[in-house]
């Protein structure tokens, strides 16, 4: 028979591995229901993404997370409609999001930038060099956009701005919301 004399430290269970069957009071049963409101499988896609960012994703983040810049809270991997944001401030309803080279002049990404324009957020688009280079100036046009000095949409060699003036958008999807589904029939 094992002893355990480590003061704080739990007993370990008694050999063979044997438990104590469940009290049958409901507390910590059935937890392989999700309690998620989110489809089945956006949470494994978003914690995915999340896994497999790039560099500047991860350079960006670490001035994102904790509420570092601003005070303003992002989330990554943020699913809006059939999209995922790289970064998104729900409270502001900004997205940023950082291109490599393949998105330079695409219409998914125009097309995706409308949809979260519809859907009331604002979306902030910087190259990948960019946030490695210049990384205190990124934030800084961040913060811009955060404290509503960006209202309007810009678009320069080094980042695009899409502005959404809705304070309090539309549901993203479902019968009666006609332009978010139109842009996502559109784009089947």
């Amino acid at each position: 028979m094992r002893e355990l004399t480590t003061p704080g430290i739990l007993p370990l269970p008694p050999e063979g591995g044997e438990v104590a069957p469940r009290s049958g009071d409901g507390v910590g049963e059935g937890l392989s229901k999700s309690r998620s409101r989110r489809k089945p499988g956006i949470t494994g896609r978003a914690r995915d993404l999340r896994q497999r960012d790039n560099q500047a994703e991860a350079m960006l983040w670490l001035e994102l997370k904790r509420r570092q810049l601003g005070g303003y809270k992002f989330t990554r991997q943020f699913p809006i409609g059939p999209y995922f944001a790289d970064f998104a401030c729900r409270e502001k309803s900004l997205v940023v999001e950082i291109d490599g080279s393949q998105h330079a002049d695409n219409a998914y990404d125009r097309r995706r930038d409308e949809f979260m324009r519809l859907a009331g957020y604002s979306t902030l688009r910087f190259w990948n060099h960019d946030v490695l280079k210049h990384r205190v100036s990124v934030c800084e046009t961040i913060l811009a956009a955060l404290d509503g000095r960006l209202a309007e949409d810009v678009t320069a060699a080094d980042l695009r701005f899409v502005y959404s003036p809705q304070a309090n958008p539309p549901p993203i999807a479902g019968p009666g919301f006609g332009p978010l589904n139109q842009l996502l029939i559109n784009e089947k």
